[in-house]
């Protein structure tokens, strides 16, 4: 994000780094609250695909992969020093944040899907409800970090217990 972070990103400032006229900026994106939406949903959508395309390379245990889906979605609820984090601020009371808020936790569920899949015995859209309520438990236990009632850890080894648990169908 550069310095300035988001409060930075302006539409004109992105035509002039793009070498594009505002024109043309505004009619992409609209509003600079269009821009920054459009910028969160990328950096999410690299945020879950880097970790999905980690989490298929290599054998894991049900385990370890239980372990380390906790761990990272903790983790990233728990890094406020990222440009997601940033433009989420940014966008704090916006209309538009809240519907593309849904639309984040629809793409975090198919990534515990996806994730889950190989080590699971359950019907795929037994999975994806389960999958649905783990999600929902991770925004609850990261909600719980954020006020300070628990540390990173201690949310993270949460959640894992409840996927656990969530997925006794697991091999």
């Amino acid at each position: 994000m550069g310095v300035g972070g988001a409060e930075e990103l302006t539409l004109g400032h992105l035509a002039t780094r793009a070498d594009v006229s505002k024109p043309v900026a505004y009619d992409h994106f609209g509003t600079r609250s269009g821009l920054l939406i459009e910028l969160y949903r990328w950096i999410d959508v690299e945020r879950v695909n880097a970790f999905r395309d980690a989490m298929a390379t290599g054998e894991r245990s049900p385990e370890e992969c239980i372990q380390v889906l906790a761990a990272a979605y903790i983790h990233c609820a728990a890094d406020k020093t990222d440009e997601f984090h940033a433009v989420g601020a940014a966008l704090a009371g916006s209309e538009e944040k809240a519907a593309v808020f849904q639309e984040l936790l629809d793409n975090s569920v198919q990534m515990f899907v996806s994730v889950l899949r190989p080590y699971s015995t359950l019907p795929a859209a037994e999975l994806e409800r389960r999958c649905i309520g783990l999600v929902g438990a991770g925004e609850a236990l990261s909600a719980e970090l954020a006020r300070g009632r628990s540390n990173e850890a201690e949310a993270a080894g949460a959640l894992a217990s409840l996927i656990r648990g969530g997925l006794s169908a697991l091999d």
